[in-house]
């Protein structure tokens, strides 16, 4: 069975090729008008009147008496509709002072009673071949699968008559034939998932006492937090090599997870990599702030000077860690995993790897993920999730339009005199005519004139790093790209303003909200747009990034786990994560049964 040549790793593949057309040859047994039907016809006359060409017929089947009228019409006609001659025509019937037929076309005798059906493959009728061949109710009942479900997904493919009438209806899968193949689908894809869940043993069990830290913390734990400990705990003391992802909503406290972390794995060498030099700075001053001090711990950026790294505990690079010559760590940690990609994380791992033996794994992201699509993943990898946050967030987000810009600069005004900061982030860098909004260079000179202390970053400033801290120490305003919708701590921002709002998407949106009130400000969050979105209006009632997760799905697929890709884009054809939640919980069920 050469179920490659398709493109199939499995018959679950090969079942979910649906077809894309059916076509019954089934003759009609009632008179239907301006819808094609299927006649078994005899010839009684034929004549040609100038460019047209008319044939008076018997219909058998309907018993009715009707004209198939030919315009430009060729010998081919002239010989096939000789006197008495019986065959098979499809067209649409129409009357006008007699039953008539315009343009039909003849149908072989073979296809008679038969459905057509079309793959969406060049070799259609090959596959066709194959998949009668191959796809069997004793092939799939191999998966355990119910025999309703196997006779909905057989049928699909070796459909009747009234299946292919309901689907002309619908123009798509419909009812419990819909449901079969998006529950198979959900099967299939969190099989595959299974499958790429390999178990290596752990390059040590770490299990360092962390009841001194946790006891001499200035703040208290959240319940999410502890529990993420707890977890993590048992991951580093085990003999399997861990793989978790810790998802935080923005201001968590994730940070003090990483840390703790670290002290578990403490006499031995952990790592870390983040993204951007202000994050690893922060992490590192909040390292050095709140972890003991036998600890040796390290900084590495791209000001630092090369150095003997063995010595270290705990390394807090960006990843300049990639190209360094690491000691054999026995926990590597990422911080915003997102923005590195598979194969950096990948080249981590594999610089710090002892025979075939892996250091335990664990990665960090603010981007909340819908429920669907974390039951998903969980078949490949665990999780830990941090919905509450340490300080509850009292951020009022609003749309505003060009004719309320003067009451929004009144309150930026207003933050700045309470010695509060203020980020207003503009789409693009320079002057662009596709876009119908300011660029940073454009707006530059307006608030300049305004304010004093104004800052101007974006993402290929070779300086943006230093502005950031500078700001930070003494800035009132900052315009900015979205370049700082990660990694800066602004314990006085107050207000962001997101100007083009409606360009971006759900997460961008909520990770640049979740810059303003870290510490207990009140914070605003003003979207500044030239058009109406109901988007922007559902993203205004909720700061929850989980709820927000579940909302971009109505907007955004997400993307597939199985080649690693984190971007948006289409991975289920059938399966929809913003409403098949049960359906992904029976897939599941199925699979542990």
């Amino acid at each position: 069975m050469n179920l490659a040549k398709y493109s199939c790793q499995s018959i679950l593949d090969l079942a979910l090729i649906v077809p894309k057309s059916y076509k019954s040859y089934t003759l009609s047994d009632s008179l239907e008008f301006n819808k094609k039907v299927i006649l078994d016809v005899k010839v009684i006359s034929a004549q040609s009147q100038g460019r047209v060409f008319k044939v008076y017929l018997f219909a058998k089947n309907l018993n009715i008496y009707l004209n198939a009228v030919f315009f430009n019409y060729s010998k081919y006609h002239i010989n096939l509709f000789t006197h008495n001659k019986e065959l098979f025509l499809e067209g649409k019937i129409e009357y006008r002072d007699s039953y008539q037929m315009n343009q039909p076309k003849e149908v072989k005798k073979e296809k008679i009673s038969k459905i057509e059906i079309k793959y969406p493959k060049r070799n259609s009728s090959e596959l066709r071949e194959f998949i009668l061949e191959y796809l069997t109710f004793k092939s799939l009942k191999s998966y355990d699968f119910s025999d309703s479900l196997i006779n909905s997904i057989l049928k699909i493919h070796n459909p009747d008559n009234k299946f292919v009438l309901e689907y002309e209806r619908e123009k798509a899968l419909f009812g419990k034939y819909l449901q079969a193949v998006k529950f198979l689908e959900a099967y299939n894809y969190i099989l595959k998932l299974k499958s790429k869940k390999r178990d290596f043993e752990s390059t040590k069990e770490l299990n360092n006492d962390i009841t001194p830290f946790i006891k001499n913390l200035p703040f208290k734990l959240t319940d999410d937090q502890s529990r993420a400990i707890e977890d993590i705990k048992k991951d580093l003391a085990g003999k399997k090599s861990a793989k978790r992802i810790v998802v935080g909503d923005v201001g968590s406290g994730k940070t003090v997870l990483i840390l703790a972390s670290s002290l578990i794995t403490y006499p031995n060498h952990s790592i870390l990599m983040a993204p951007t030099t202000i994050l690893v700075n922060q992490i590192y001053s909040e390292a050095k702030k709140l972890l003991p001090s036998f600890m040796k711990i390290l900084l590495l950026t791209a000001d630092s000077k090369d150095e003997d790294l063995s010595k270290y505990h705990f390394i807090i690079g960006t990843h300049k860690l990639l190209y360094q010559e690491l000691p054999k760590a026995d926990l590597i940690m990422v911080d915003e995993q997102h923005r590195f990609g598979t194969n950096q994380r990948k080249l981590l791992e594999s610089l710090v790897l002892k025979d075939e033996k892996k250091p335990h794994f664990l990665q960090f992201s603010a981007t909340p993920i819908p429920r669907t699509k974390a039951m998903l993943d969980a078949n490949l990898i665990d999780f830990s999730f941090l919905k509450q946050t340490p300080f509850k967030k009292d951020i009022k987000t609003k749309i505003v339009t060009s004719s309320e810009f003067p009451k929004l600069l009144e309150h930026i005004k207003s933050e700045i005199e309470q010695n509060r900061q203020v980020v207003i982030v503009y789409p693009l860098v320079e002057e662009s005519e596709k876009f119908n909004y300011l660029s940073i260079e454009e707006a530059r000179e307006f608030w300049q004139k305004r304010f004093k202390r104004v800052f101007v970053t974006f993402g290929k400033d070779k300086n943006k790093d230093r502005v950031l801290n500078d700001f930070r120490e003494d800035g009132d305003i900052l315009l900015s790209t979205t370049v700082i919708e990660v990694g800066i701590s602004l314990p006085r921002l107050s207000t962001i303003v997101i100007s083009g709002a409606e360009r971006l998407g759900f997460a961008s949106l909520h990770q640049l909200r979740g810059r303003v009130a870290r510490v207990g400000l009140k914070g605003y969050c003003y979207l500044f747009t030239k058009q109406k979105s109901k988007r922007l209006d559902e993203f205004c009632k909720t700061t929850n990034g989980f709820e927000i997760a579940e909302l971009d799905l109505k907007y955004r697929d997400s993307g597939d786990l199985l080649t690693g890709s984190e971007q948006s884009g289409k991975t289920f054809k059938f399966l929809d994560l913003a409403k098949d939640e049960k359906i992904i919980q029976n897939a599941t069920k199925a699979l542990e049964s």
